[in-house]
């Protein structure tokens, strides 16, 4: 169960701790979907004690890496990550340059997920696609090799090149 998008939830965290106990709900978590917010989780991850926290991160946007996600792993919490497509609006990027092979990626949607699940502090990432079609696509990202955090710096080093 999570409190989405941060919404009263110093009330709703109590109540969540309570049905917890009570074994009503297993994990209980934050979410939010803007960097904005980040030092509100950063502050909750400190001095509650929840399961996951859900967070916006991708290979334009990799803000959570400097601070949440390294919060998230020295405390055991779970990280699902939203918005790894910018909205859609990274894959204005075309075409796909063959280096990408390299990375075991056959387009933008894999090499995009695969940096996002790459991280050793990435529990998930939801794509949230709304094109059948694209589910595929997203599912291999799941497949082949993780990336060595110098090939997820390279990568992002040229993605913010262009």
């Amino acid at each position: 169960m999570q409190i989405h998008n941060l919404v009263d939830w110093r009330t709703h965290l109590r109540t969540l701790h309570a049905w917890k106990a009570e074994g009503r709900v297993r994990y209980i978590g934050i979410t939010h979907y803007t960097t904005s917010a980040f030092d509100d989780l950063e502050s909750i991850m400190r001095s509650e004690e929840i399961d996951f926290v859900q967070l916006p991160l991708s290979i334009a946007l990799p803000d959570a890496e400097e601070r949440l996600l390294p919060l998230a792993q020295s405390k055991g919490i779970a990280v699902i990550v939203n918005r790894p497509f910018e909205g859609g609006s990274l894959f204005r990027r075309q075409p796909l340059p063959e280096w990408a092979r390299d990375f075991d990626a056959e387009s933008w949607s894999e090499l995009f997920l695969r940096y996002v699940v790459s991280h050793p502090a990435v529990t998930c990432v939801i794509p949230a696609t709304s094109n059948p079609d694209h589910i595929s696509e997203n599912l291999r990202a799941g497949e082949g090799r993780i990336l060595s955090g110098g090939e997820r710096a390279k990568l992002r080093s040229y993605f913010n090149l262009k």
